[in-house]
Formats: structure tokens, sequence, C-alpha cells
């Protein structure tokens, strides 16, 4: 089989766990894939960015111009007013038998191979609050064309597989469940790791505290959880910190306002983007992980932070369920009281928390790259 994966729509650094599942499908695919050949379709911009040596992968690149070129406005007044793509024209000579779009919908809509699809999640259906008229629309339209047109797709959870059943009407035999992964950076790393106390002394985490990684979106659900922190120190003599990584998204300057509202800026860390090798440090240097998101496709950090042995208290809702199994505690996300009971119970029962650390590293290790690529692999098999 001759494979393209389309990373047309790749936008480093903003595009949170799709990114991550876009660069590790890419690599563990040619580590286990000798037998078929590979394309990538990218702009010209990101060749060297996904320029890989494996001897069955090639670029296929499509011209962008910059923005400040005339040309760049010529050809997106040809695909508005005139409906001509240059994108979809360039990618008439690939030379491919599927095309995979691994960014929830397909651009260029139309290919004349085979057309797999990923689909992450469905947010904008359970928590239209948060999306303008405009970009509901846009998903809308972008999303359920996309599955109508593609000719197997890719859940990313049963969640994501029963949403699309329920809300697209999508037949259940179009649809192929694979889950995410985790690489093996990830895991338990010895308390008196010098990279541990390195990393520890570098972001003054002097105290006990919970971790929180996630872009400031409001479906993260950063302000209920600074509300939940107030409780529990005012309320129950909470004596840890909370830290929080990330990107700063739409809700940055609230979640920051809140925090000083709230009196909690000796109790609240903000650590932004950090390197990616520092993440299973502060995995393993974390008493728990927090996570009240209020919808999620899957859910890499649940993941990331069982197999690093950190312990986990989440949401009841979306997918999470389904990827923490018995491997965490849940609260209801949408009420602070519920959640600050729950983290402040795991906090102080250290019988619990080993529990939940034995059975995290279990969990995890049924999502691995490997196998997120070694399925996809088998659904390209079933689409020709």
């Amino acid at each position: 089989m001759k494979i393209a994966l389309n990373a047309l729509n790749l936008a480093p650094g903003n595009m949170g766990g799709t990114e991550t599942y876009f660069r590790m499908l890419y690599q563990h695919l040619l580590a286990i894939d000798q037998e078929n050949s590979y394309r990538v379709i990218c702009y010209d911009a990101m060749a060297q960015d996904l320029a890989n040596d494996a001897a069955n992968v090639e670029l296929f690149t499509v011209k962008r111009y910059p923005k400040s070129d005339p040309r760049r406005h010529l050809t997106s007044f040809l695909k508005k007013a005139l409906r001509i793509d240059y994108v979809a024209l360039a990618l008439r000579n690939l030379d491919a038998d599927i095309v995979h779009f691994p960014f929830t919908y397909m651009y260029p809509r139309r290919v004349k191979q085979a057309a797999v699809l990923t689909f992450c999640d469905m947010q904008h259906e359970f928590l239209p609050e948060f999306f303008s008229a405009k970009k509901l629309s846009r998903r809308d339209r972008d999303y359920r064309n996309s599955v109508a047109i593609a000719d197997r797709v890719i859940a990313i959870s049963q969640h994501t597989k029963w949403s699309l059943e329920s809300r697209y009407g999508v037949s259940s035999d179009k649809i192929d469940v694979v889950h995410l992964g985790i690489g093996p950076e990830f895991h338990v790393v010895p308390k008196n790791s010098s990279l541990l106390k390195a990393v520890q002394t570098t972001h003054g985490l002097n105290r006990p505290f919970m971790y929180y990684p996630a872009a400031t979106w409001p479906h993260k659900n950063h302000l209920r959880l600074l509300t939940t922190l107030q409780i529990l120190v005012q309320r129950y003599g909470f004596d840890g910190d909370l830290v929080l990584t990330g990107v700063s998204k739409q809700d940055n300057d609230q979640v920051r306002q809140e925090v000083k509202r709230l009196g909690l800026t000796d109790r609240v860390k903000f650590l932004g983007y950090l390197p990616y090798n520092e993440l299973p440090c502060l995995y393993n240097l974390a008493r728990l992980l927090v996570f009240p998101s209020l919808f999620e496709g899957f859910g890499i950090p649940l993941v990331e932070a069982m197999a690093c042995g950190c312990p986990v208290v989440c949401s009841n809702v979306a997918s999470i369920p389904e990827v923490v199994g018995d491997a965490g505690l849940f609260f209801n996300p949408e009420s602070e009281e519920d959640m600050a009971k729950v983290i402040w119970d795991c906090w102080n029962d250290q019988d619990q928390l080993r529990q939940l650390r034995v059975r995290g590293v279990a969990r995890a290790q049924q999502f691995t790259w490997a196998e997120t690529a070694r399925k996809t692999l088998e659904v390209y098999r079933r689409v020709l």
C-alpha cells in the first residue's frame, strides 16, 4: 500500500493532544511497518520539521505563500469566490492508495484516493456555550461532511464512537476505535533521582502539590478548580499547592485574575508550556493529578500520569472514565463541593494513594503508541 498522512492542518504548539497523536503515529508507523510506503503531505515550511530518514517515507510538499505575499490573497480569493482550490489540485498528482486525515476533518474535502479520517471529539455538540455561532456553524459543516465522505473513521475512544453514532448518525460498521498512547519516557522515577530534584529546584516546588497540565480553554474547567482549591484551603486546611502547566488560551487572563481574587496567589504556580522531557518529572513529583475537564475525546495526560505512578482524581464525564477505569477516583466536575471532598479524602489517605499508584501503572500499560500504530495499520488494510 501507498499511504499518505495529511499534515496540512498541523499547527505546532497550538493543538495539544492532537499534535502529539499525529507525531507519535507517524513515528511508530514507520517503526513497525517496512512493507508499505508512506507520503507525508505538508506545506513547504513544515518540510524540515517532518523529515524522516526511513527508506519508505517521502514528503509531498505544497507551496504556501506568506500572508504578506499577494499570491496568498489570490489563492484565497480563488478558493472562496470561484471554488478553485490549489491544494486540491496539487494533491491530484499524489501517488497514494489511501489518504489519512488525522485532525477530525478533511482538507481538501475530496480526494481521489480512499480516505481515512481520525475523529477526536465533538465537544461543540455537548458544550456549545464555549463556541461562537460562527465556529459552531463551521464545525458542524466541516465535521459532518468529513465523516460522511470518509471511507472509514477512526474514533479515539468508545465515547467518541458513541457520539458519532448518536449525534451524526454514522454507522457503527464504518467506525474503528483506536485508543491513543504514551511513550516509554513516562514511567516511575525513583524519588531520590537527581533529575527530579533538579526540576523540583528549578520550579520552586517546595510543598506537596496536585498537578493539572492543561491549556486554559474553557472546557478545561480551571475556574471551578480554583474555587475548589479555595474551599480546600479555607475549610479543610489543605497544606499543598496547585501546579498548572500548558499553553495560554482563551481563559488565561480570567484564570490568573481569579487566582488573585480568591487570595490564592501563594498556592497556585503557573509554569507555562514546559519542555516535553520535564513532564514525566512533574507527574512523578506530584502527590496526585487533578483533572476536572468537562470534556475529553481521550485525555492523554490521564495515561501519562498513571504510567508515572501519579494517583489520578478526575471528572466522571465523556471519555475520562473509559480511559482511567478502576485506576482513579471520580468527581462531578460541575460541583466544587464534590471535587473538594474527593480530593481531600484522597490527599490524606496513604493507602488509597498507594493503591491508585499500583492500579495506574498497570492500567497505563494498555495504552502505547506502538499499539495505536498497529491498529491504525489494520484500518488501512480494511479500507482497500
